[in-house]
C-alpha cells in the first residue's frame, strides 16, 4: 500500500474500471491492459506499483489492494470475479457505480457556481460606496471584499476534510458523535441516510453477484456506509445472519429510513432466489430517488442563497448614507 490511504478520486476510479472493463473484453491479459493505463498524478505512483506487483505474478484483485489501486471491497469484487471466471461485470458495475457519482457530484457543483458569483458581486458591491467617497481606501476596500471569501473557502475545505479528519484524527466515539449530529440536520439528514443505505446495498449486490458468499459480503458492504452512525445501527445485521436469521429478518430489526422497504426487496429477492438482481433494482431506484434531491436541493439552494443576496446588497446600499445628499461627501 502507498503511504496514502486514502482512496483514488471518484472520477479516477471511474476511468480506472472502465479502462479495465474495455481491456477485459478486448482480451487483454492484466500487464497489458495496466501498461495502457494512465492516471492523473495522484494515481500515477499506485499504478505504477501495481504494474510491478502483476509483473511478479501476484493477480490484478491484490495487486490493486496493496498498491491502493482499489479498495478492500473493490478488490474482494474482483479477487471473486476472477475465480468466478471473468471480472468483466464486475468492472462495469463498479464503473458505472463511481462515474454515477462523480456525475451527481459535478451536476450539483456546477449549480453552485453562479451563487458564488452572486456573492462576490455582492462583497464587492457592498463597500463600493465608500470607496467611492473616500471614507476607505484601496487596502480596506479588498480587505472587505477578500477576507469573505477567504473565509468561506476555508470553512469549504474543513468541510471537505471533515471525513478524513473524523475517520484519523477524532476517537471513534466523537465521529460517532458527529455523524449522529449530521443525521439530525433536516433534509440533510435523511440525504446522508439514503445515501448510506444505497452504497450499502449497491455494493452488496456487487458482491453477492461476483460470488462473494453472504458472510463476508455484509461486513464488507456495511464498510462503504461513510457513517459510523448508521453503521453502528445496522452492526446487528451480520451478527443476525450468522445465527441464523434470513438478511430479511435481521434487516428488519433496524430503524432508519427506507428500511421497511428495502426489507421488502430483500424478502422479495430470497423468496424468488435472485436478492442480486433485486438488490441492483432497488440501488437503481433509489439512485434515480436521490439525484431527484440533489437536483431539487441544487435548484432551490442557489434560489434561496440569490434572495438572501439581493436582500443583502439593497439593505447595504440603502442604510449607506453614500449616496443621499451630503453623505460622506468631503466638504
Amino acid at each position: 500500500m502507498t503511504d496514502d490511504s486514502r482512496p483514488l478520486p471518484l472520477a479516477a476510479r471511474a476511468n480506472l474500471f472502465a479502462h479495465l472493463a474495455t481491456m477485459e473484453q478486448a482480451g487483454l491479459p492484466a500487464d497489458k491492459a495496466f501498461a495502457l493505463l494512465r492516471l492523473p498524478a495522484a494515481g500515477q505512483a499506485r499504478l505504477d506499483a501495481a504494474r510491478k506487483l502483476i509483473a511478479r505474478g501476484v493477480d490484478i484483485a491484490d495487486a490493486g489492494l496493496r498498491s491502493g489501486l482499489f479498495s478492500h471491497v473493490e478488490a474482494r469484487c474482483v479477487r471473486a470475479a476472477l475465480h468466478a471466471g471473468s471480472p468483466l461485470a464486475t468492472y462495469r458495475r463498479l464503473a458505472a457505480s463511481h462515474a454515477e457519482r462523480v456525475q451527481l457530484a459535478s451536476t450539483f457543483k456546477a449549480r453552485m457556481l453562479v451563487p458564488l458569483l452572486i456573492l462576490f458581486i455582492a462583497l464587492s458591491l457592498r463597500p463600493l460606496p465608500s470607496l467611492i467617497v473616500g471614507t476607505i481606501g484601496m487596502s480596506h476596500y479588498l480587505a472587505q471584499v477578500g477576507l469573505p471569501l477567504l473565509a468561506l473557502a476555508a470553512i469549504y475545505r474543513l468541510a471537505a476534510e471533515l471525513p478524513r479528519w473524523r475517520d484519523t484524527l477524532a476517537t471513534p466515539e466523537a465521529g460517532l458523535h458527529i455523524d449522529a449530529a449530521l443525521l439530525r440536520i433536516p433534509l440533510i439528514g435523511t440525504l446522508i441516510e439514503r445515501t448510506n443505505l444505497r452504497d450499502f446495498v449497491e455494493h452488496l449486490a456487487i458482491l453477492l453477484e461476483a460470488g462473494v458468499p453472504m458472510f463476508e459480503a455484509l461486513p464488507l458492504a456495511q464498510e462503504t456506509m461513510s457513517s459510523s452512525a448508521i453503521r453502528a445501527a445496522h452492526a446487528g445485521v451480520v451478527d443476525a445472519v450468522r445465527a441464523g436469521a434470513t438478511l430479511s429478518g435481521a434487516l428488519r430489526k433496524t430503524r432508519h429510513h427506507g428500511s421497511g422497504h428495502l426489507t421488502d426487496v430483500v424478502l422479495a429477492g430470497e423468496q424468488s432466489g435472485r436478492l442480486p438482481e433485486a438488490l441492483f433494482r432497488h440501488a437503481a431506484s433509489e439512485s434515480a430517488a436521490l439525484s431527484l434531491q440533489y437536483a431539487q436541493l441544487a435548484a432551490w439552494l442557489p434560489r434561496l442563497l440569490y434572495a438572501l443576496l439581493l436582500a443583502w446588497i439593497g439593505y447595504s446600499i440603502l442604510s449607506s448614507k453614500a449616496f443621499m445628499p451630503g453623505g460622506g461627501m468631503a466638504p
